[in-house]
């Protein structure tokens, strides 16, 4: 405990030169591509275990989609819990908090706290039928924010009977680093499911623009780059952040184009409570219909051509694609400032030659909010199925004071003769 003491008061005066150094990760390179490409330099070897990864994360990720809504939500809540894994593991280590009294237990049940009360959002948003017959689920969901606010409460009041003497300090250090972790991965986990709710192709573009700017701006830089772009990360190069600025805005209008004539990416995903499967079949909005566009005459003379037919979808998809290529990276070089000042070059070892899930994955949480603000804001109407819905659990006489209401309502307006009866 002396020890401790002394260590608590160092954390005060250090400066970042001064913090605890992390053990490095393994390599966790599989021994056959070791040995494959065991003849290049360091550089080219990096570059090939990167390549071959991550063709096999993105062929994982199409196999995912194939399997429908349900194993892309499973995927984003896998990802939360390793990024939440990933970064609490850091706070371990680099604050030594091994020893503190039920943080450990604390930490995961702060997750499952959370969790709970994001997750049963969801469900009486989204599963308001498939709710409404069955009893126990009712309770639950209608006292459901007590009942989460209970929980949370319930691991405060540990926390507070955890505290040691002379551990006082240590403990509000990692007690704070556990809520910002959540904010950061759960938070943030949370609204991508809510994007995909709104249909898949509110989810596969935004995140497939990340991807597609990680990469060609890796390529870019790594061919062309020669001029640094942020101290933070000296491996960023301005010719790789303008290249894949170009290359995301061109890819992310392409791959909008194929998303949007299919029904299974535009549709809202709604659950059917008949089938217990989510569905994705709807008529198309307006977003999703051919129109035809005039061009600006500065461009006639280039492209030969006065009008052109496209999805209105592929104009908000350049909306996307900018803000992935210009201000997605800033999630990346956040996460390398966060790294740098703990002396550690990746979160984690888990995907070779990329580092950690949380390496992956900085930049789309910054993406899942930008897109979650931007459909509320410039897309969301009325939705006319989720009311009804909510209707439909209504009891009688409140369904029939909603529908006098309306009637009312239509008459004044014209649509429906007085003479009607209901």
């Amino acid at each position: 405990e002396v020890y401790l003491e002394e260590r608590l008061h160092e954390l005060d005066l250090r400066s970042d030169s001064d913090v605890p150094d992390v053990p490095p990760p393994t390599d966790s390179t599989p021994e056959i591509l070791k040995r494959a490409l065991s003849g290049l330099s360091a550089r080219w070897k990096n570059w090939w275990i990167r390549g071959i990864l991550t063709l096999a994360m993105i062929s994982v990720f199409f196999l995912i989609i194939y399997l429908g809504s349900f194993m892309l939500m499973l995927l984003v809540l896998s990802i939360q819990v390793k990024c939440y894994h990933e970064i609490i593991t850091i706070g371990y280590r680099v604050y030594h908090s091994y020893d503190l009294p039920w943080f450990r237990s604390l930490s995961w049940y702060f997750l499952l706290c959370v969790n709970y009360f994001f997750y049963g959002e969801t469900v009486a948003d989204y599963f308001a039928t498939f709710v409404q017959r069955r009893e126990q689920l009712q309770f639950l969901i209608r006292y459901h924010r007590f009942i989460s606010f209970a929980l949370y409460l319930t691991g405060f009041c540990m926390f507070v009977l955890s505290l040691v003497k002379k551990h006082y300090r240590l403990q509000f250090y990692m007690f704070a680093w556990t809520h910002v972790t959540l904010l950061i991965t759960v938070t943030q986990s949370h609204l991508v499911i809510q994007n995909l709710f709104e249909g898949m192709i509110w989810f596969l573009v935004p995140i497939s623009s990340v991807i597609c700017n990680d990469i060609t701006a890796y390529i870019f830089g790594f061919f062309f780059g020669r001029t640094p772009l942020i101290k933070l990360s000296p491996k960023k190069t301005w010719e790789g952040f303008i290249g894949g600025f170009f290359s995301t805005v061109v890819f992310g209008f392409i791959f909008s184009y194929f998303l949007a004539q299919h029904q299974y990416f535009v549709c809202p995903v709604e659950y059917n409570s008949e089938t217990n499967r989510f569905v994705t079949e709807c008529e198309p909005s307006e977003l999703f219909q051919m129109k035809k566009y005039s061009v600006p005459p500065l461009l006639q003379a280039v492209l030969g051509w006065e009008t052109v037919n496209m999805y209105p979808f592929q104009m908000h998809s350049i909306a996307l694609s900018t803000f992935a290529s210009l201000i997605g990276p800033f999630g990346g070089f956040f996460a390398s400032g966060f790294k740098r000042a703990f002396k550690i070059k990746d979160f984690a070892d888990t995907i070779p030659g990329h580092g950690g899930i949380m390496d992956r994955f900085d930049c789309q949480y910054l993406m899942a909010t930008f897109v979650h603000v931007y459909i509320t804001s410039f897309i969301r109407g009325p939705n006319p199925s989720k009311l009804l819905k909510q209707l439909l659990i209504l009891q009688p006489e409140q369904q029939l004071s909603v529908y006098k209401t309306l009637k009312s309502h239509l008459v004044e307006k014209g649509i429906l003769q007085p003479s009607l009866r209901g």
